[in-house]
């Protein structure tokens, strides 16, 4: 049974990927400090084959130790949120995640050094192709087009130079993971979250679709969207996103590679918030939907190339927006009504 370290673990990408991993029969460490969410509660807590460390992943000491006694480090610890996150924290998405790959990186090193860490999958993001301007998106357009204007899709860059770098001198292998627009249950609001003005209730938090749940259970009517609603996303389930990066672990054509994880299914922004409108209120009721004014780093179109993920690993992302939604819907619904959304 080999042993898989995952920083990150009580965050919203963080739960699926456990608990792919404990149902494929792994052991699990995990490791959060709670920063954003505080403590929760996980339907893994128990499990035997799983053991949280309640610390700081920037403690390179504690990291190394860690590491010495597993085969693969996922190292998806991050400041992480919707766009609203790249404005309110432009600064700190960019220092404070360096010092967190630096760590982990400096951690796996001396880790691999020692003999059994085999590999760390490192957590990218679509927002590498932030200045793109070639769609579908490929591995390896990130390396040729501009880079990004925020600093949180420079900083995801700049993990991706960490993990070339630390092969290159150290020998530490690596793969490279992009997920795009995660969707799934588990996300509440951020302890930092600011809250925004969006029509006649706050942003719940700053990913899209739960907001525009959020504002139809609460009757909003025009709906507020942000820009034009004509933005193009790839929602893709947690559950197929864990999948994928877990099948990525000890496949062969995942070594020292790098892939976009994503549905081959594309959606604009007004099409999800009709979708969720019937979903809430029924064919009959009309869909009135108003514009506010859009972020300055809110990308009009993020469209990957899935073809390399399938080819290589095997790897489709399968669920479909209508099935995510059903799932996430009701889990909203209850969070709105016990009040912590």
């Amino acid at each position: 049974m080999k042993k898989v370290l995952v920083t990150g673990s009580a965050g919203f990408i963080g739960g699926y990927i456990v608990e792919e991993l404990l149902a494929k029969g792994y052991q699990v460490v995990g490791v959060d400090n709670y920063s954003k969410y505080g403590p929760v509660k996980k339907s893994y807590d128990d499990n035997p084959n799983y053991e949280l460390v309640v610390g700081d992943v920037q403690d390179v000491e504690l990291m190394t130790r860690l590491l010495e006694d597993c085969d693969h480090f996922i190292a998806g610890a991050a400041l992480i949120g919707g766009i609203s996150y790249f404005h309110t924290y432009a600064y700190d998405l960019l220092a404070q995640n360096e010092r967190i790959i630096a760590s982990s990186v400096d951690a796996a090193i001396a880790a691999h050094k020692k003999g059994r860490l085999e590999k760390v999958t490192y957590m990218s993001s679509s927002m590498v192709f932030e200045s793109t301007d070639r769609w579908p998106s490929k591995e390896g357009d990130e390396r040729e087009v501009p880079p990004p204007l925020s600093s949180y899709g420079f900083q995801k860059l700049a993990v991706e130079y960490f993990a070339r770098a630390a092969w290159d001198q150290y020998k530490l292998p690596y793969t490279i993971l992009r997920p795009f627009n995660c969707v799934g249950i588990g996300e509440s609001r951020a302890l930092g979250d600011v809250e925004i003005d969006s029509g006649n209730v706050k942003l719940a938090m700053s990913h899209v679709v739960p907001d525009l749940v959020q504002k139809v259970l609460k009757g909003q009517d025009p709906l507020h969207i942000l820009g034009s609603g004509e933005q193009v996303r790839h929602y893709t389930y947690g559950g197929d996103l864990a999948r994928g990066i877990v099948l990525s672990l000890d496949h062969p054509a995942a070594l020292n590679n790098d892939f976009n994880v994503s549905t081959a299914e594309g959606h604009s922004v007004l099409e999800l918030a009709e979708t969720i409108w019937r979903k809430i209120k029924g064919p009959d009721v009309p869909f009135n939907y108003t514009s506010d004014p859009g972020f300055e780093y809110d990308v009009a179109k993020r469209v990957p190339d899935v073809t390399k993920a399938k080819e290589l690993l095997g790897f489709e992302a399968t669920t479909t927006l209508d099935d995510m939604l059903d799932e996430v819907i009701p889990w909203i619904t209850n969070a709105v009504a016990d009040g912590t959304i």
